[in-house]
């Protein structure tokens, strides 16, 4: 059987979907904190179960029967390890044999300190046992999208990126390569940096959103700790905007570019261009 954490987010949903593509629902088992939040998927043939990462003594029962087991990290930041200490503990415990990892892009030379959390869980997965694949994603083209129509209203998109260039993929694509390495039918240990094909500056991603809207949208390179401020400005709580600042100022140097196409070759397409799924995101 083949399992998905966090199921009922967004990334766990388009894996789900691409699994049932290449799988039988019956072999798909659907973990999620929430249960009722994936109900319908339970109409689709497809198993439905709690798994809570706070309640380590659940985790194990749950994998009952499953093989494969993709881990999509736990969202909340600064609490990630242990988190999935647990999970990859009661992996070992119940018989799964093979496990795959939603990483970072370069997570074992990466500047940003997200980073450091995947470090920290890609060494307890090398001292598990448990046969494992890492998918080190780069960012979701999406994480940019969000914010386009804040910067349409003030027409002026802030960052700290400098002319860094960004190598982000739709959120779709890099679900397209979970199921795929999922369902493998021999998995093998291995190291994916997951990445788009194109790279864009935030300026560039700016002039986008102008042709696209046919509004002017410039760039306004900021400081960290000012672009910091102006994120707390906005509403942001300080640890969020702590995050954004950081990634967007390492980002600069090209910690979030990378040029393998691993991720192409992977799903054996293209990955999405930054315009489709801008595009998409103004229309909506």
């Amino acid at each position: 059987m083949y399992a998905v954490t966090g199921a009922s987010g967004q990334l766990g949903r388009l894996v789900i979907e691409n699994l049932l593509g290449k799988v039988a629902p019956e072999k798909i088992v659907a973990l999620a904190r929430d249960p009722a939040k994936i109900a319908d998927l339970k109409t689709r043939g497809i198993t439905v179960r709690t798994f809570n990462y706070d309640s380590p003594s659940t985790l194990a029962p749950a994998l009952e029967g499953v093989e494969h087991l993709l881990v999509i990290s736990s969202s909340e930041v600064g609490r990630r390890t242990e988190q999935h200490r647990a999970v990859i503990e009661a992996a070992a415990v119940s018989g799964v044999t093979f496990l795959a990892y939603t990483s970072i892009l370069h997570a074992d030379t990466s500047p940003l300190g997200l980073a450091v959390e995947h470090l920290a869980t890609e060494a307890l997965l090398e001292k598990s046992g448990v046969p494992y694949a890492l998918l080190r994603n780069g960012w979701y083209t999406e994480n940019y999208t969000a914010s386009a129509p804040i910067a349409l209203q003030h027409g002026a998109l802030l960052g700290s990126t400098g002319n860094g260039r960004i190598s982000a993929a739709s959120r779709a694509d890099y679900a397209e390569a979970a199921a795929i390495v999922l369902t493998q039918a021999n998995p093998a240990k291995a190291i994916y940096e997951l990445a788009g094909d194109e790279s864009f500056t935030l300026a560039d991603f700016a002039q986008a959103i102008t042709d696209i809207s046919g509004k002017p949208v410039e760039y306004h390179d900021l400081p960290e700790a000012e672009y910091k401020a102006a994120l707390i400005s906005a509403g942001l709580p300080d640890w969020l905007a702590e995050l954004l600042a950081n990634s967007s100022a390492r980002a600069s140097g090209g910690a979030l570019f990378d040029d393998s196409h691993t991720l192409s070759s992977l799903i054996e397409h293209p990955t999405t261009p930054m315009r489709s799924t801008l595009e998409k995101a103004l229309q909506a």
